[in-house]
């Protein structure tokens, strides 16, 4: 699918609703498996277990991806098992609130949506739900596809070796294993009907670094949002692909460390005006105007890609022949919005012709509500006061300053908001 045909993605929790979009879809994930779909009484059987962990990714409305699991006594399977054995032949009966890991007994992505990393979306799920649920980690058997290839001169065993070695192409266990999985057994006889991996699978297993050994005290479950913050050196770039080839490297980094929020500065683009040197100061920066809306496109397609909200910092923007100083938020489902700098400052006015904006709210996000102030703007306690009054969560300031003055300003004016 293009990335310029996506409107909306959502994740959402799996409905007996969605049961016969979800068998067309399991239908065209496992072409090589005939049959290798749920009936609807053991999709409404899960549903009733463990709602919380049936998901689905909707595009535009329609199911793209899907994400199955249940939680274990993991003791009970630590040596080898079966896919049946660990849904009871496929009864789920498996499944105790009073388990201590997350088993994935599916996930897919339709043929058409893959290359937009929504599988990456549903495991960072998965590991978020482990986090709050204080489970010790998630299990898996994962599929080695292109095994059958190989079996007739490699075993199992030397055949992940080369996967982990970039010798070998597993699609499969290549994601798996570049989502922070590591594979801890070969089983044998796994999946019944795996023809592709000999009915070999591999046991994938993460750990949840934040689990904690249950107690009898009381506590209080907390949120954790992670912030990637991105100090952006000036340097010099031949052109627009140039600079979003750098920017698409911090997105790729701070997504990396499974980031909500990536925060770029103020005026990142600023090292294009170079090319318009030729011009007066007040020319060139219409001319770095000219870029604004492509690059809000191509940080729309990196928030998708990365599955990461996106704060542009901010950019120059011509509207009504007005020249303003704004910034976009570019949400991970899709959706973007726009902010402005309310107060610019003297030099942007005299210099560039910048004029103040008018529009100052807070944005709903999936880490709940945010504000933006660009730079100057957080030296003035009313707009965060504003800000604060609609209910927001967490304030964000991307700015550019080039002396320490100015710096310490930003800086101790932002944390003066935190009171």
């Amino acid at each position: 699918m293009n990335k310029q045909e996506i409107e909306n993605i959502e994740l959402k929790f799996l409905t007996i609703e969605d049961y016969q979009e979800l068998k067309a879809a399991m239908i065209l994930a496992y072409k090589s498996m005939p049959d290798a779909y749920w009936e609807k009484v053991q999709t409404q059987s899960l549903i009733n277990k463990f709602p919380e962990e049936q998901v689905v990714i909707k595009i535009n409305g329609l199911i793209a991806g899907c994400a199955l699991s249940l939680i274990v006594d993991y003791d009970i399977y630590t040596e080898n098992h079966t896919y049946k054995d660990i849904t009871h032949n496929y009864s789920f009966s498996t499944h105790t609130n009073d388990g201590d890991v997350l088993y994935g007994i599916d996930v897919f992505i339709k043929p058409e949506y893959r290359g937009l990393r929504l599988g990456r979306r549903l495991y960072d799920y998965r590991k978020e739900l482990c986090e709050k649920l204080n489970l010790k980690g998630i299990a898996f058997g994962g599929r080695i596809p292109n095994y059958h290839i190989y079996s007739n001169e490699l075993t199992p065993k030397e055949y992940i070796e080369k996967v982990k070695r970039k010798e070998i192409n597993d699609p499969v266990l290549n994601f798996q294993i570049s989502n922070d999985f590591h594979p801890t057994k070969i089983m044998k006889d796994y999946l019944e009907g795996d023809e592709a991996s000999n009915e070999f699978a591999v046991l994938m297993e993460w750990d949840n670094i934040y689990y904690e050994k249950p107690s009898k005290k009381a506590a209080t479950k907390k949120k954790i949002v992670r912030l990637g913050l991105i100090q952006w050196q000036m340097r010099p770039y031949k052109n627009l692909e140039e600079l979003m080839q750098q920017a698409e490297y911090f997105v790729d980094t701070v997504s990396g460390y499974r980031s909500d929020f990536a925060l770029f500065p103020e005026f990142f683009n600023a090292p294009l005006m170079a090319e318009n040197n030729h011009l007066s100061e007040a020319e060139s920066i219409r001319e770095l105007a000219k870029f604004t809306s492509k690059i809000v496109h191509k940080f729309s397609e990196l928030s998708i890609s990365y599955n990461i909200n996106i704060i542009t910092g901010s950019m120059p923007e011509i509207k009504n022949d007005l020249l303003y100083n704004v910034g976009y938020l570019c949400k991970r489902d899709g959706t973007i919005e726009r902010y402005e700098k309310i107060h610019i400052t003297p030099n942007e006015d005299k210099v560039w012709g910048v004029q103040g904006g008018s529009e100052i709210r807070a944005f709903d996000t999936d880490c709940g509500k945010i504000g933006i102030l660009i730079c100057y703007d957080s030296e003035f306690p009313e707009l965060s006061r504003l800000l604060a009054d609609e209910g927001m969560d967490i304030l964000f300031v991307p700015f550019l300053t080039d002396t320490q003055n100015g710096y310490s300003r930003v800086r101790y004016c932002a944390q003066a908001k935190e009171q």
